[in-house]
C-alpha cells in the first residue's frame, strides 16, 4: 500500500511505494516515456510515466499536463544516480496519476524573463528553484537568529509598529494619520527595547521597520525585517564580543543545514566557510586613513571619486565595499564622529568627538549588517543631546525618563535580516531576500 511521501524524504524511501502530492514544475516526453519534474514545497523529484504501466487515459493526461498543474503521483522510489531534483539521485516511477487541476498557460516559463516582469509576477517567481532557495535559507537564518538568542538567555519582547517619533532620522518616516494626530511607522524597535531591556536585562524585538528613504540602490528597501538585542551592563568590547558570535553562528548553520540550497543559487561557500571568530577590528579614522590611501593609489579615475572622503562624513557604499574588501572576514569599524550618528549614541571619555559605536561590514560589497553603540546612560548628558539635536522633548519624555529611574551602562545593536540574506547567499540585489519586497517604485503585488 503507498504511503504519502515529501520529497525531501525521497533516499528513506527507495523500494518503498509513495503518494506525492505537488505540482508540475517541468516535462520532456519521448514516445512512450514522460519525464516529470515534480515539486512538493520540500524539493523536486523526477517522475517517470511509462505507458504500459498506467491505463491510457492517465499516460494522455501526464503528456498533456501543463506547467505548474497540480496533481497526485503513486509510484515505487528507485535509486538511480543520473536523477535530477533536490535532493536528487532518486526517481518515481508513476503506477497512478490524479490531475487536481490543469493550469492554465504559464506566464514564467524555463527561459530568461526581464527583472521588472519578474517582480510583477513575483507571485508566482516565488515558486522557481532559485527564489525557492533563498526564501528557505532565510527561514533558516530567522531560526538561527532566535535560536541563539533564546539560548544565551535574550527574552523576546515586541515592540510597537505605530510610534509617535522617530527612532533614528525625522526625513525617512511614513507618517499616517492616527485619529487626528501624526503617527509613523516603525523605523526601529531599539527605544523601546532599551525599556524592555531595564526590566528583563538580556532582551531582543523581531519584525517589520519601516524607512522613507528614496533611494534605488540594490543594498535598500522600504520595508524590512529587524532583530534588535540590547543588553543592560555591556560595554562596546562586550557588545562586539557578542556579535561575532552571534553572527558565525547565523553562517554556520546555514551552511550546516542548507548546502542543497546554497548548490541551486551556485553560491561560492568557500569565505563563508572562514566566518568564524575573531573578526578584524579597525576605527572610523584608520578606515578613512585608508580609503584616502586607495583613493591615492588609484589609477582609475571613476574609483577615486567615489572613494573621496574627509573626517567626519559618512560610509558610501563604495566606501564600506573598499574597506569589507580589506579583509577576508567581516571587519568591526569602531568609534564613528558624534555627528554621523544617532543621538543615543554614547560618546567616548577619552575623545568626545567620537561616539562608542560599531558597523559590521560584510565582505564582498554586502555593506553594512550590523550597527550597534553604547548608549547614552547618563539623565544630564541625555537631556543635552535631545536639546542638541534639536528633538521633540515631548514625544520622548519617556525615552528620557529611562535615563532617570536606575539607569546603567548597556548597548545593544540591529541586524537587517534582507542584508544578511543577500549576503550569504551571494545575491547581487535585496529584492530577492523577501518574497514580497517593497522598493521605491515597487508596491505591488
Amino acid at each position: 500500500m503507498a504511503t504519502p511521501m515529501l520529497i525531501q524524504d525521497i533516499a528513506a524511501c527507495d523500494g518503498q511505494d509513495v503518494i506525492i502530492k505537488g505540482w508540475l514544475y517541468n516535462k520532456t516526453h519521448k514516445g512512450k516515456l514522460v519525464f516529470m519534474q515534480v515539486r512538493d514545497g520540500t524539493g523536486i523529484a523526477q517522475c517517470v510515466a511509462f505507458q504500459k504501466d498506467l491505463p491510457p487515459e492517465q499516460f494522455e493526461a501526464a503528456r498533456a499536463l501543463t506547467q505548474e498543474s497540480s496533481i497526485i503521483i503513486t509510484g515505487r522510489v528507485r535509486r538511480d544516480e543520473r536523477a535530477p531534483g533536490y535532493p536528487g539521485g532518486y526517481e518515481v516511477g508513476v503506477t497512478a496519476l490524479e490531475v487536481i487541476h490543469e493550469a492554465e498557460e504559464y506566464p514564467i516559463s524555463p527561459k530568461e524573463h526581464g527583472v521588472e516582469f519578474l517582480m510583477d509576477n513575483r507571485h508566482l517567481w516565488l515558486r522557481s528553484s532559485h527564489q525557492w532557495a533563498i526564501i528557505r535559507i532565510r527561514a533558516t537564518i530567522i531560526k538561527a537568529i532566535r535560536d541563539w538568542l533564546d539560548d544565551h538567555g535574550y527574552l523576546l519582547v515586541d515592540t510597537p509598529i505605530l510610534t509617535p517619533a522617530a527612532g533614528e532620522n525625522t526625513t525617512t518616516l511614513f507618517q499616517i494619520d492616527y485619529f487626528g494626530e501624526p503617527a509613523f511607522l516603525a523605523q526601529t524597535g531599539q527605544l523601546y527595547n532599551e525599556a524592555n531591556m531595564a526590566a528583563h536585562g538580556k532582551v531582543y524585538c523581531f519584525g517589520p521597520t519601516f524607512r522613507a528613504e528614496k533611494s534605488k540602490t540594490r543594498r535598500h528597501l522600504m520595508e524590512f525585517w529587524m532583530v534588535e538585542p540590547e543588553m543592560a551592563f555591556f560595554s562596546l568590547d562586550d557588545l562586539i564580543a557578542m556579535e561575532q558570535e552571534f553572527i558565525a553562528y547565523i553562517v554556520q548553520t546555514v551552511l550546516t543545514t542548507r548546502r542543497q540550497e546554497l548548490t541551486i543559487l551556485e553560491r561560492d561557500t568557500t569565505r563563508l566557510e572562514n566566518i568564524i571568530p575573531p573578526f578584524p577590528r579597525i576605527t572610523y579614522t584608520e578606515a578613512v586613513a585608508r580609503l584616502q590611501k586607495l583613493a591615492a593609489e588609484t589609477t582609475d579615475p571613476e574609483l577615486k571619486e567615489s572613494l573621496q572622503i574627509e573626517w567626519g562624513d559618512d560610509f558610501g557604499a563604495p566606501h564600506e565595499t573598499a574597506i569589507a574588501g580589506m579583509f577576508d572576514k567581516p571587519v568591526f569599524v569602531t568609534h564613528y564622529p558624534v555627528e554621523a550618528k544617532a543621538f543615543y549614541m554614547q560618546p567616548n571619555e577619552e575623545d568626545p568627538g567620537v561616539v562608542n559605536c560599531t558597523d559590521l561590514l560584510a565582505p564582498e560589497g554586502y555593506g553594512e549588517i550590523t550597527g550597534g553603540s553604547e548608549r547614552i546612560s547618563d539623565p544630564a548628558l541625555m537631556a543635552e543631546r535631545v536639546k542638541t539635536m534639536g528633538i521633540s522633548e515631548e514625544a520622548y519624555r519617556w525615552y528620557i525618563d529611562l535615563s532617570r529611574y536606575g539607569s546603567v551602562p548597556h548597548a545593544g545593536f540591529g541586524l537587517g535580516v534582507e542584508r544578511m540574506v543577500a549576503w550569504i547567499c551571494g545575491l547581487p540585489h535585496i529584492r530577492e531576500t523577501i518574497p514580497y519586497p517593497r522598493m521605491l517604485s515597487r508596491k505591488y503585488p
